[in-house]
């Protein structure tokens, strides 16, 4: 992919959840998101491959309205970052719980604890890198605590659990 249009898409894709009209640096992420896209999510665990694809389909999607035609198949086969992930997993979860896709992305961020790092904030970048290896490798708590979906009544060990299944029990507490 080339630059330009990498470019795009990034801003694109933050555009799916923040407001990118926003200057004041105590309301942006643009470094946070930088992060996000940067780090590759690797699934663990059977089917969470799934919410990887969900998150590759975003570049679909923008190629789509930005008439681009069919995307590039070297990009389509790019690993799905994190920052794609999450802004997949929010789209479920607007469906699956209502709301809006933005809402469920900083409720995502914020049971990560990144929600704090705006850009007037100056980003600890090992801080961020090690919260999401706890994400991605799974070493948050077994209810869940430092992932995605932390439960206040897990019934398993979430580390084990496919994101899917957390992302519904989640939603069901919430109920």
């Amino acid at each position: 992919m080339n630059e330009p249009l990498d470019e795009l898409y990034f801003v694109w894709l933050c555009g799916q959840v923040t407001d990118v009209e926003i200057k004041n640096a105590s309301r942006t992420y643009w470094k946070l998101f930088r992060q996000l896209y940067s780090k590759e999510f690797f699934w663990l665990i059977p089917n969470d491959d799934n919410r990887m694809e969900d998150g590759k389909d975003l570049r679909r999607e923008f190629a789509n309205e930005s008439g681009l035609g069919e995307p590039d198949p070297d990009w389509m086969r790019l690993g799905c970052s994190v920052l794609e992930l999450m802004v997949g997993l929010s789209r479920r979860l607007a469906f699956e719980a209502e709301g809006e896709p933005h809402y469920w992305f900083w409720e995502l961020t914020k049971n990560i604890g990144l929600e704090r790092y705006n850009d007037r904030r100056k980003i600890p970048n090992q801080t961020i890198d090690a919260t999401l290896d706890q994400v991605i490798w799974r070493t948050y708590s077994p209810s869940g605590d430092g992932g995605f979906f932390p439960l206040k009544h897990a019934n398993e060990n979430q580390r084990n659990v496919e994101l899917w299944y957390q992302l519904s029990a989640y939603v069901d507490e919430l109920s």
